[in-house]
């Protein structure tokens, strides 16, 4: 016995005839045994193929469903009826009488093989614009079937959406990952009708900012084009989660403006319903009340510290623009600090985080001691500050002088937020020795879904 990919039983392992004793059985497990097949050895099964090409014919599917050069783009052009079906296609609910349709089984089984294969098989070669291209936007197809919106796995567009698929996010970025790698990306970058066919992604913009000191001309400006859109997309986003998250309490000492819009409506019907005069149906209105819209805000200061080193290029590129949303803030001071073995100031260019990750270099070791050298001195008012420190805090043999030096920060009074990773996928790994200690100190790691750093900013910010 095994089960399929939506969780369902295959069976054992029949013949491969679409007919038999239990025809839809056979014809879903003919379709799986292709699909494992082809993701584990990558070459045609004669036998699986033809039994496959007979199961989707007869059950009125396109051929083109089982050819893994043709997009999932080209598929549903060609049969737009077919688009719908895939939304939540691999989340489908259970019948309320626990009845199952064994036909629609086999029609799944049949559209679920072809995502996984257009998703997952990419082969070993030389990539070109337009195979990346095609592969993002199947990718999108499979965060379709999942439920989740576009980006939402990738930590693209919907990055802030956190639904990971199952914990494919990971997975899939490893994926785009490894074709952007082995994409001629200087070459594509050189023509702009080939750049023009890339999608800003995570796995894109990491090669962007990795190779930016090679690039000139022409390659460069399109690399800072595609690392503008991605930047003002992720931007969108994470700037609807800030205005959605806890703000600070109504300021009731301070008189509500007296504008209609403000106007509390069913406050001042309430409080008239004594001058209701029954004779004439009518309600005097005397006086008139209104909302309080004013927030009691406090000035305060945001010190962001972060990890250059290549494994948080993620959480860079995500704090570095929340870092100027909260910038924009009023009453809000934000000073951002990026470091390796060395650490910058890049406090000036804050309001911009286009140019702040044009500003770093990511790659290298890492030296937290430096980094709080330059951090502590920005502390002005301890109460009225928040250190956000993102990093995997592998400190080695710094790991000692780092801690002590958050200790006496956070215990003179600031906010001290500990971050381990801010990503889409909610996946980084965080130095153990750390995460203990800061548990007992009682800030522990924040890490995960990037609203748990927006509300924990928020909420003390506002």
């Amino acid at each position: 016995m095994t089960e399929d990919l939506t969780g369902q039983s295959l069976g054992p392992v029949a013949d491969l005839s679409p007919s038999g004793p239990d025809p839809y059985e056979n014809r879903r497990q003919v379709l799986y045994w292709r699909l494992l097949a082809r993701l584990l050895d990558g070459e045609e099964q004669p036998a699986l193929e033809s039994a496959s090409l007979g199961v989707v014919e007869d059950i009125g599917l396109p051929s083109a469903l089982l050819d893994p050069g043709t997009s999932l783009d080209s598929v549903v052009q060609r049969h737009p009826e077919l688009a719908a079906e895939f939304d939540g296609l691999m989340v489908p609910e259970d019948a309320a009488d626990g009845s199952r349709d064994r036909a629609a089984e086999v029609r799944r089984a049949a559209l679920v093989s072809k995502v996984l294969l257009n998703v997952v098989a990419t082969g070993s070669s030389a990539v070109s614009a337009e195979q990346l291209a095609r592969w993002q936007s199947d990718a999108g197809w499979l965060e379709r079937a999942l439920g989740c919106p576009p980006g939402g796995l990738r930590g693209g567009r919907a990055g802030g959406a956190g639904l990971d698929g199952g914990g494919l996010g990971p997975e899939l970025a490893a994926i785009e990952a490894d074709l952007v790698g082995r994409m001629r990306l200087r070459e594509v970058l050189a023509d702009p009708a080939l750049a023009a066919r890339l999608t800003p992604s995570m796995s894109l913009i990491e090669q962007l900012l990795r190779d930016k000191g090679n690039l000139s001309g022409v390659a460069l400006a399109n690399a800072k084009s595609l690392i503008r859109r991605y930047v003002d997309e992720v931007a969108e986003v994470l700037r609807t989660q800030v205005e959605k998250a806890t703000v600070g309490e109504l300021d009731r000492s301070v008189p509500p403006k007296r504008v209609f819009r403000n106007l509390d409506l069913d406050r001042t019907i309430w409080k008239n319903l004594t001058n209701w005069s029954p004779e004439e149906e009518r309600l005097y209105v005397d006086r008139l009340y209104y909302r309080h819209t004013v927030r009691r805000t406090t000035p305060q200061r945001l010190i962001v510290v972060v990890d250059q080193s290549g494994s948080m290029v993620d959480s860079m590129v995500n704090c570095t623009i929340l870092a100027s949303i909260f910038a924009g803030l009023p009453k809000v001071d934000v000073h951002l600090i990026a470091y390796d073995t060395r650490s910058i100031d890049l406090t000036p260019w804050v309001h911009d985080p286009f140019d702040v990750l044009l500003r770093t270099n990511l790659g290298g070791g890492n030296d937290g001691p430096v980094a709080m050298a330059m951090a502590r001195p920005k502390i002005a008012e301890p109460k009225n500050t928040v250190m956000v420190w993102i990093s995997d805090f592998y400190e080695f043999d710094r790991s000692q002088p780092l801690f002590e030096g958050i200790e006496a920060v956070h215990r003179s009074g600031v906010k001290f937020i500990p971050v381990g990773s801010v990503t889409s996928s909610g996946r980084q790994e965080v130095n153990p020795w750390f995460r203990e200690r800061f548990k007992a100190l009682g800030t522990p790691v924040v890490s995960g879904h990037i609203n748990k750093l927006v509300h924990e900013l928020k909420t003390f910010l506002t």
